[in-house]
C-alpha cells in the first residue's frame, strides 16, 4: 500500500537525549508552485502552464515519493526461465515502478509534443522530464524512448498507423501482448554493441529477409528498457546498416529476443538496462535499407532534449534538499542559511541550475518551432546544452550534498541517488567527446546552424557589455573551428555563451549579472562559492519563494 502521512509524531524524547535541531520533514511538495526558476523558463518557452500546475502537484505527492523509494529499493529482476525450463525472458518490477510509469504516461510525457494543436508540446514535455528527474530518474528511460521514437516512425506509414496511437495513449498497459491488442505501448532502443560502442557502423547484427519480414541475428550490449513493447534497432542488410522495429510480443508467441542479463550499474537502479540477443527475431524494416543511421537519428535527436533537461531536474532536487536543510538547521547560534559562506555556496550553485534550465527550455522552444531556422538552432543548441549541463551536474550535486554534512552521504536522503545519477545523461546518447565532434560537424556542414547561433549571441551582445566582451574574446580565440584536440574548450565556451544569452532573455538582472561575471568573465575561483561578495538575496529567492 502507498505510504500516507501519520499525524502521530514519532518519539523525540529518547532515553539518552532529545532529538532537536532537525529540519521539519519535507513530506509532499508542489514541484511547480515552489519553483520560480522553472516557472519563468517554462512560460518563456510557451509551455502549457495549466497542465504543469497539475503535474507539479502529482509528481510531488507523498504517494509518488513513496513509490519512487520503493522502485529503487526493490530492484527489477530478470526471469530468464520458468520453473519448467521454458524461456520467459521477462523483467519483474515492484508494483511501485508500474505506478510511476502510469503517472508519467497519464501526464502525457510521451504524447504531448505530438498531439495536434497542442500548446508548446516539447516545452511542456521538457518540464515533465524535469519533474521526473526529481522523483525517480530510472523511469525516465522508457518514457523518453517512447517520446523520441514517435517521429522516427514517420519513415513507414504502415508501422506508424499501428504503433503511433498506442505510443500516444495516456493509458499505461504493461500486459504481455501484441501491440494491436493493447491500450497503450512503449518503445525502447537497442543499438550499442560491445565491439563498437558509439561507433554503430561497427555493428555486426545482421538481418535476413523472410518474405515480408526480416529476422535478426546478433547481440546488443545495451538495451535501454527490455520490457518495452518493441525496440528500434540497427542491423546489416546487403545494402548496409538498416533500422528495424522489433516487436517484443508476437501473436500467440514471444519474439526470439533473449535477455542475457541485467546491467549492474552505478545508478539508475529502477530501470532494467540489459544485454539482449536476437536469435532470428522477427523485425520490420523502418526506412530504406542502408539508411539506418539516417532513420534512427531522429530518435536520437529527441532523446538529447531529455538528456539536456534531466541534469537541470537533478540539480534542482539536490539544491531543494540543501536549501531545506540550510533553512531548518542551526550551527554556531545561527541558521545555516544565514551564514554568509553558506549563502555564497548555494547562490553560486543556483547559477548553474539557472543556466541548465534556461538552456533546456531554450532548446525545447526551438523544438516547438516550425521554421528551418528553428530546426537548425534546435540541432546545435541541444548538443551544447547536453554537453554543458551534464558536465556541471555532478559538481553541483556533490556541493549540495556537502551542505548537509554527514547526512548528505546517507542513503536515507536522496543525495546519494542524485549523485549516482548525475553522470548518466552525459554518457547516454553520445558522451562528451562524441557531442563535441558532432557540434564541430554541425557547424562545418550545416551553415544555417552556425548562422542562427551567431545571430542569437550577437543579439545578446547588444543587451550586455560584459557578454559582448566575452563573445569577442571567444571569437578572437577561435576565428575558425578549432582542431579536434581543442573541441572541449571551444564547446564549453560556446555553451556558456549560449546559456548567458538565454539568461539575458529571461532571468532577473541579478542572476544574469552574476552568471556573466563568474562564468564568462572569470571572476570566480575553481570551487563553488569562491566568488566576490555581493547581493545574493535575489538569486537565493529564486530557489524557493517565501511562504
Amino acid at each position: 500500500m502507498p505510504h500516507t502521512p501519520n499525524s502521530t509524531p514519532p518519539h523525540s524524547q529518547l532515553p539518552t537525549h532529545e532529538v532537536q535541531n532537525q529540519p521539519v520533514p519535507r513530506g509532499a511538495r508542489d514541484l511547480w508552485a515552489q519553483d520560480p526558476i522553472l516557472q519563468s523558463y517554462a512560460a518563456h518557452a510557451g509551455a502549457d502552464l495549466g497542465h504543469l500546475r497539475g503535474a507539479g502537484r502529482a509528481y510531488g505527492t507523498v504517494e509518488a515519493l513513496f513509490d519512487a523509494a520503493e522502485a529503487r529499493r526493490d530492484l527489477p529482476r530478470l526471469v530468464a526461465f520458468n520453473r519448467d525450463g521454458t524461456r520467459a525472458d521477462e523483467v519483474h518490477f515492484n508494483a511501485a515502478y508500474h505506478r510511476l510509469m502510469a503517472l508519467g504516461i497519464s501526464q502525457g510525457y510521451a504524447a504531448l509534443p505530438w498531439r495536434d494543436g497542442g500548446q508548446g508540446g516539447h516545452a511542456t514535455h521538457a518540464a515533465l522530464v524535469y519533474f521526473q528527474a526529481q522523483l525517480e530518474p530510472g523511469v525516465s528511460c522508457p518514457l523518453t524512448m517512447t517520446y523520441a521514437a514517435i517521429p522516427a516512425l514517420n519513415a513507414d506509414a504502415a508501422l506508424a498507423a499501428l504503433w503511433r496511437p498506442k505510443l500516444m495513449s495516456h493509458q499505461y498497459d504493461p500486459a504481455i501482448a501484441p501491440v494491436a491488442g493493447k491500450q497503450g505501448a512503449t518503445l525502447g532502443m537497442a543499438m550499442t554493441e560491445k565491439q563498437g560502442g558509439s561507433d554503430v557502423r561497427a555493428n555486426t547484427t545482421r538481418a535476413e529477409r523472410d518474405g515480408d519480414i526480416y529476422r535478426l541475428f546478433g547481440h546488443k550490449w545495451f538495451c535501454s528498457a527490455p520490457m518495452s513493447d518493441g525496440f528500434l534497432t540497427l542491423a546489416h542488410t546487403p545494402e548496409g546498416l538498416t533500422c528495424f522495429l522489433v516487436p517484443r510480443w508476437l501473436e500467440g508467441q514471444r519474439n526470439a529476443i533473449h535477455l542475457m542479463r541485467l546491467k549492474d550499474k552505478l545508478g539508475n537502479h529502477a530501470n532494467a538496462s540489459s544485454e539482449i540477443e536476437y536469435h532470428g527475431a522477427v523485425a520490420q524494416r523502418l526506412g530504406d535499407e542502408g539508411q539506418g543511421v539516417k532513420t534512427i537519428i531522429e530518435m536520437v535527436h529527441h532523446t538529447r532534449l531529455d538528456t539536456a533537461l534531466a541534469p537541470a531536474g537533478l540539480m534542482r532536487a539536490a539544491l531543494a534538499e540543501a536549501l531545506w536543510w540550510a533553512e531548518g538547521r542551526r550551527s554556531f547560534q545561527r541558521r545555516l542559511i544565514d551564514q554568509p559562506l553558506m549563502r555564497a555556496v548555494l547562490a553560486d550553485l543556483a547559477l548553474d541550475l539557472e543556466a541548465a534550465t534556461a538552456l533546456g527550455f531554450g532548446c525545447a522552444r526551438a523544438f516547438d518551432g516550425t521554421t528551418a531556422e528553428d530546426r537548425a538552432f534546435a540541432r546545435i543548441a541541444v548538443a551544447l546544452a547536453k554537453y554543458l549541463s551534464n558536465k556541471r551536474a555532478p559538481g553541483v550535486i556533490y556541493e549540495a550534498m556537502e551542505c548537509l554534512g554527514g547526512m548528505g552521504y546517507i542513503e536515507e536522503t536522496p543525495m546519494p541517488m542524485l549523485y549516482r545519477e548525475a553522470p548518466l545523461n552525459s554518457i547516454w546518447e553520445g558522451s562528451g567527446n562524441i557531442i563535441c565532434l558532432d557540434i564541430l560537424r554541425s557547424l562545418s556542414r550545416a551553415p544555417l546552424a552556425g548562422h542562427v547561433l551567431h545571430q542569437r549571441l550577437q543579439q545578446a551582445c547588444g543587451h550586455d557589455a560584459g557578454f559582448a566582451r566575452a563573445y569577442s574574446a571567444h571569437q578572437a580565440r577561435w576565428p575558425a573551428l578549432p582542431a579536434q584536440a581543442e573541441a572541449r574548450w571551444f564547446v564549453e565556451s560556446l555553451a556558456q555563451l549560449l546559456a548567458g544569452a538565454m539568461l539575458i532573455e529571461v532571468a532577473p538582472q541579478a542572476v544574469t549579472d552574476a552568471f556573466i561575471a563568474t562564468r564568462l568573465l572569470g571572476q570566480r575561483g575553481a570551487t563553488a562559492g569562491a566568488m566576490a561578495q555581493g547581493d545574493l538575496a535575489p538569486i537565493l529567492a529564486r530557489l524557493c519563494p517565501p511562504d
